[in-house]
């Protein structure tokens, strides 16, 4: 009992336990409105899994991206804007290149439209990460630079158009199966493990933890802050570009006002979400994978529950600010207080006098 009793304080303490609890929450409450809502059924026609948690596992996987790669960042004590217009810019750069003559049908034109968007968008995070590292500008204003920029670089590479191309083997990337599963999902999961084995087996999170906390004592033991900040811009531009390719493979057609449109705003708040620290030298990428899991179950709600698109915003915000307010160790002491001053019925009731 006493074990139990200490594993469940333990979890309680987590700042992802309070975002499984809120997908829990949602998905109770959708269920009340449809008690199917749950339900996986099978496609009689290819054999794929269909049904709502199915979309849920799609939606959530370019926020997976971007909140990767926004932990990372902001664990340096930086940000990084930009990361909707990337997905814009990847985009852009994979539908120019398939709507070209003989891109159709050809697997090897849909891995070359991948490996250049991640290219291009390992230069942009790389510009980010050299106007933070070493020339010196704040991360919310370099970034902010390339927030506006990148729609417009987008725009330049299409020629001002909504592009759309048709090649299956990259339409595969964002809406194939395999063992029933999607593959995007498959491939966000295991792009997390890749990253989170990276940082959590090397020395590498700890460095990147170091230098959110105090840059210049991390340059004194020894660290270079300016390389890891570059790369830590870059892995969050190439993950963007991951959740470009991902967004625009679903539809295959890249539209460059709305795709990737405020991600960087779920980005930041699946971070948030999953513990990490805005003030940095903290970050979870397991929190921030629940984090994007919690998004895209918000985002699904929204929809399924009806709510008008004027009161999306605060229904969401509402949300969030309870998990933040359940995250909180303030806000836990103070009902610890307020329930140990209660009085116990039979126990703490006042006492009578005797008389003499």
């Amino acid at each position: 009992m006493n074990n139990a009793t200490a594993v469940w304080r333990d979890l309680i303490h987590k700042p992802f336990f309070w975002g499984i609890i809120a997908i829990v929450a949602l998905l109770a409450l959708n269920v009340l409105k449809d008690p199917g809502y749950l339900a996986i059924s099978i496609n009689p026609n290819n054999g794929n899994l269909v049904g709502n948690v199915i979309d849920i596992l799609r939606q959530a996987a370019p926020i997976m991206m971007i909140a990767i790669g926004m932990s990372l960042v902001i664990a340096t004590a930086g940000i990084d804007l930009s990361v909707g217009s990337m997905m814009a810019v990847a985009g852009a750069v994979s539908m120019e290149l398939l709507s070209g003559p003989g891109a159709t049908g050809s697997a090897g034109a849909a891995f070359t439209a991948v490996g250049l968007s991640l290219l291009v968008t390992a230069a942009l995070g790389a510009v980010n990460g050299v106007l933070v590292a070493y020339v010196g500008l704040q991360p919310f204003i370099a970034t902010l630079v390339l927030m506006l920029a990148g729609r417009g670089i987008a725009k330049v590479i299409t020629g001002g158009q909504n592009t759309a191309a048709s090649n299956e083997s990259y339409r595969w990337i964002a809406n194939g199966y395999v063992l029933g599963i999607p593959v995007v999902f498959i491939l966000a999961v295991a792009i997390v493990i890749a990253v989170a084995w990276v940082v959590r087996r090397s020395a590498l999170g700890l460095m990147i933890e170091a230098i959110g906390i105090n840059p210049k004592a991390s340059r004194m033991a020894g660290i270079k802050p300016k390389g890891l900040l570059l790369t830590a811009y870059i892995l969050s531009g190439v993950l963007a570009g991951v959740a470009g390719v991902m967004s625009v493979g679903s539809v295959m057609t890249v539209d460059i006002s709305r795709t990737g449109y405020q991600l960087e705003l779920d980005a930041i708040l699946a971070v948030v979400i999953g513990g990490a620290s805005l003030m940095g030298g903290k970050f979870s990428l397991s929190g921030a994978f629940v984090g994007a899991l919690l998004i895209a179950t918000l985002d699904k709600t929204v929809l399924f529950l009806g709510v008008s698109s004027s009161a999306t915003p605060a229904f969401k915000a509402l949300v969030i600010i309870i998990i933040c307010l359940l995250q909180s160790d303030r806000v836990r002491a103070w009902f610890r207080r307020r329930r140990s001053a209660d009085p116990v019925p039979g126990v703490d009731a006042p006492k009578k006098e005797v008389a003499a």
